[in-house]
């Protein structure tokens, strides 16, 4: 595999990882937080609804979850294509 190719293919995988993540955080903090909150919001959850979590403290623990799970897959992503620190 060439230089060229090589730097494709992380990037891809790179990219790929970048969006899913965006995703997750959309679909929690947009989806469950405040689309999907009337859906949600029959479900108690520590004396408030589920959507209401969502949208104050859920989205925010999925987004220091996302932070660490990228730095996690990166690390490892720079391993398999020998770019590491």
């Amino acid at each position: 595999m060439s230089d060229r190719q090589s730097s494709n293919a992380y990037w891809q995988a790179n990219l790929r990882i970048i969006w899913i993540s965006l995703a997750i955080w959309a679909l929690v903090s947009y989806g469950f937080g405040i689309v999907l909150r009337p859906l949600i919001a029959s479900i108690p959850v520590g004396g408030s609804d589920l959507g209401f979590w969502f949208a104050q403290q859920g989205s925010i623990l999925i987004f220091i979850v996302l932070i660490f799970f990228y730095a996690w897959r990166m690390n490892k992503l720079d391993r398999e294509h020998g770019v590491e620190e």
